[in-house]
């Protein structure tokens, strides 16, 4: 099984380069960024996932000082054989690629999942998308005309399968080449987790497997360089997780883009400056 991810990460690899110039002018690297102001500018999203960011601000601050306490020297020593005096860019790379896995993997296994379909639907409420929502979730109308959002309809998505787990490691020694792998290593990992910021959409869009398929394959290079942006945030140490968050949130921003239009925008944000995504169609209350 292993030599098979092998052999696909290499055959990957290759189409994800040839996506680079695609993917920095499809744009959709830009909504990670803007879902960090979108939560900035509505405090009641914050609020929401206060005790979630809790808990993930442990878990970051334990994990990362225990990798970088434990394995920043040995990975040193390995990446100074490859690369000189630049060893500590490589071997701080790696530390903080393995923090960022060990720390997706606990979340998301204990606390991380149902709260990011919450929030994505929250997001897309607030755009304006009732009908898309109400597909899967239950939502409820106050006498002021507040929009509650109530249980899910569907169980939350396991967004983090073993073959991507194993695809991550196995590329991770790539960190070890100073910026030309860290590079390749972002468009490769970047072009895998950039769809799963959508699963929840394909989820209330009631996709088959097929239209999924070809929904992400039109716009490839757009998920690819969301996905790379979104990798780097996530890599922030102790702030990581924070950041997967907001990601979250960007990509409902896209989403609601892509409802509005028809999915005829891949993914340039140009309509979505800061001062106008601060007024929201539909008030909600989580």
């Amino acid at each position: 099984m292993a030599e098979a991810i092998i052999n696909e990460a290499k055959a990957e690899l290759s189409q994800a380069i040839s996506l680079t110039n695609e993917a920095i002018f499809s744009g959709a690297w830009y909504y990670p960024l803007l879902g960090v102001h979108y939560v900035a500018s509505h405090p009641t999203l914050y609020k929401a996932v206060y005790p979630i960011l809790t808990k993930a601000l442990i878990t970051s601050v334990g994990i990362t000082g225990a990798l970088f306490f434990f394995t920043w020297l040995p990975q040193l020593a390995l990446c100074a054989v490859l690369t000189g005096p630049l060893a500590f860019i490589p071997a701080t790379l790696m530390v903080l690629a393995e923090s960022y896995l060990l720390v997706i993997f606990i979340s998301r296994a204990f606390f991380l999942s149902e709260a990011q379909d919450k929030i994505f639907d929250a997001v897309l409420l607030q755009r304006g998308n009732v009908q898309l929502v109400e597909a899967g979730r239950e939502v409820t109308t106050t006498g002021g005309g507040v929009k509650k959002l109530g249980k899910s309809l569907s169980k939350p998505l396991d967004r983090f399968s073993p073959q991507s787990l194993i695809r991550y490691l196995v590329t991770m020694p790539l960190n070890a080449i100073p910026f030309l792998g860290t590079t390749l290593f972002l468009l490769y990992n970047g072009k895998k987790l950039g769809p799963t910021f959508h699963g929840r959409y394909f989820q209330l869009k009631r996709f088959s497997s097929q239209q999924k398929v070809e929904f992400i394959e039109k716009r490839r290079a757009a998920y690819t360089a969301f996905g790379a942006t979104a990798l780097v945030l996530n890599m922030i140490p102790i702030a990581g997780f924070a950041f997967n968050l907001t990601s979250t949130v960007g990509a409902a921003l896209w989403a609601g883009k892509l409802e509005q239009t028809g999915g005829q925008v891949d993914g340039n944000p140009k309509d979505e400056r800061p001062g106008e995504i601060e007024r929201d169609a539909t008030k909600v209350e989580l």
